[in-house]
């Protein structure tokens, strides 16, 4: 499980450095593909097969979306010996990612966010956080 929050740099050439943490769990090699919001996400071999499998047993139009959305923008990495990740150009610019990430642990994958990006999105989603929060009465 991945949780937590951290911001990064992200240098001239594409790389972020990904937390220790989340390091570990992920394995020596892993999956960044175009996240769901705005965002990169990134997932372990594991997970990404979990998803594939998911993807199939779908009517075909929402597969195919999910193919085009997801499996389409994948790309296998492996972080270098200072534990950095380098984010394709096409990814960066789907997410807007310049030089200030949020790196986000979301349970089964991590997130890449632009820093603006995600203070915005947090600030307007109040609404619905108030909404969960009386769901489960706390």
């Amino acid at each position: 499980m991945f949780s937590g929050t951290s911001f990064q740099t992200i240098d001239a050439k594409g790389r972020i450095v990904l937390p220790a943490r989340f390091r570990e769990q992920l394995g020596e090699t892993f999956i960044i593909s175009k996240g769901f919001s705005g965002c990169v996400q990134v997932l372990s071999l594991d997970e990404f097969d979990n998803l594939r499998e998911k993807i199939k047993t779908l009517p075909a139009k929402n597969a195919a979306a999910l193919r085009y959305h997801v499996i389409a923008t994948a790309v296998e990495v492996s972080p270098n010996a200072s534990g950095r990740i380098s984010i394709p150009q096409s990814l960066r610019e789907i997410a807007s990612l310049d030089k200030e990430a949020a790196v986000l642990g979301m349970d089964n994958r991590i997130e890449i966010w632009n820093k603006d990006k995600f203070d915005e999105m947090i600030a307007q989603s109040q609404d619905d956080l108030d909404e969960a929060l009386s769901m489960l009465n706390f």
